[in-house]
């Protein structure tokens, strides 16, 4: 069986609809990018379906990119990371300018995009969060999208998020467990004071589905209270502060229907590793034979985000924290094992998987001299990142 892992491409306009077509292949290639009216370096990925034994698609290098404009302009991309791309020079997409992808791989075969145009721009008027009990029963954090259009020219969006969450380590102690012998029958730790700030860190969750709406059956343009995110009221990551920023992309018709039936047949968990029954045609396609299997989508789009913050507390004041991501459980390894003469705690000290709490004072009378918990529990550097982001308000 054959996986799709098929990255996007974004340059949005309207076309007519989308007509899918299915056909079994072996191998295809893939292109993802997403161009927009945002001034920046964009990202081009070319990579390969592959088996569903494989670990994942292989990557296609050293392939010549390059995004052609109306006006002439060439904007070249330089490979980055094998089968990632990015543009030598910021830009940003021009309305009223088409738009054509082109890409010739290593071994010279050239593939084209349709030409495109971008969509018309409508900014997010709010991000909100409420709190609600969803239709299965569960209390949660509903993150609702409003958007209005008064020319009725949008009608078709797009949405990602990212989300931003402070963790805070339960069990963090301000010392920490340093290695001074680890070979049996020398096995000893000592504890020291912790060197850099691993209480507080950041962690960051992108979107993995497609989620999109249409106003076209509606009397005016206009997105009310559309769902993006739910999250649970046990999840860990609302435990303290939270944030997300939503961004919203414009599709043309065509755009739209794509990415419809691109999820029907991905499903909602894993939109470029699941198994497809088929394979759908996009708007990329090879110069060189008409029989070859492309996949992806190129599509230039408007773009406009917002991003709002709040606290658990600020809708569960008098209730307790969810639960931590893994259950802080006391132990106190030994240091030194006979027999089988080993170093329990020194290696597990050496893998980095554990955190001190403080010294075995008759807690665990079999136990070493200290007290352990996973790394998780003492040490926020295991789920995210102690740098707080340059955009982050308290």
């Amino acid at each position: 069986m054959v996986i799709a892992s098929f990255p996007m491409m974004c340059i949005c306009s309207c076309i007519e609809t989308f007509e899918t077509k299915f056909e079994d292949f072996e191998s295809a290639l893939v292109f993802e990018a997403i161009i927009t009216d945002e001034l920046k370096q964009h990202e081009v990925k070319v990579t390969r379906t592959y088996e569903f034994e494989d670990e994942g698609p292989e990557t296609e290098s050293n392939a010549d990119v390059r995004i052609v404009d109306g006006t002439g302009n060439t904007f070249v991309f330089q490979e980055t990371l094998p089968g990632t791309y990015v543009s030598n020079q910021s830009f940003a997409a021009q309305s009223g300018t088409t738009y054509q992808l082109s890409v010739t791989t290593n071994d010279g075969r050239s593939y084209s995009s349709t030409v495109m145009e971008m969509t018309e721009s409508t900014t997010i008027d709010e991000v909100s969060a409420q709190r609600i009990t969803n239709d299965e029963g569960v209390d949660g954090m509903a993150i609702y999208v409003d958007s209005f259009d008064p020319s009725g020219n949008s009608v078709n969006y797009r949405y990602e998020y990212e989300e931003t969450y402070k963790i805070i380590a339960p069990r963090h102690n301000k010392n920490t467990l340093e290695i001074l012998f680890s070979v049996y029958p020398e096995c000893e730790a000592r504890i020291v004071p912790r060197e850099v700030e691993e209480r507080v860190c950041y962690a960051t969750n992108l979107s993995n589905r497609i989620i999109q709406t249409t106003t076209s059956e509606l009397d005016e343009d206009r997105v009310d209270k559309f769902l993006v995110r739910f999250i649970p009221s046990d999840d860990f990551i609302l435990s303290h502060r939270y944030s997300i920023l939503v961004r919203q992309y414009v599709q043309s018709n065509i755009a739209y229907s794509f990415y419809e039936t691109l999820n029907e047949l991905s499903g909602n968990e894993s939109l470029f590793s699941e198994t497809q029954p088929g394979f759908l045609i996009g708007n990329v396609s090879s110069d060189n034979s008409r029989d070859e299997k492309v996949l992806g989508y190129f599509d230039v789009c408007a773009t406009n985000e917002k991003r709002i913050f709040f606290d658990y507390k600020d809708f569960y004041p008098d209730e307790p924290l969810p639960p931590y991501i893994v259950p802080c459980v006391e132990s106190s390894p030994l240091e030194i094992n006979h027999p089988p003469g080993t170093c329990p705690l020194i290696r597990q000290i050496e893998l980095d998987i554990v955190e001190l709490i403080g010294e075995n004072e008759g807690q665990f009378p079999l136990g070493g001299p200290f007290i352990i918990v996973p790394r998780e529990c003492g040490d926020c550097t295991a789920l995210g990142s102690n740098i707080q982001p340059d955009f982050w308000l308290e």
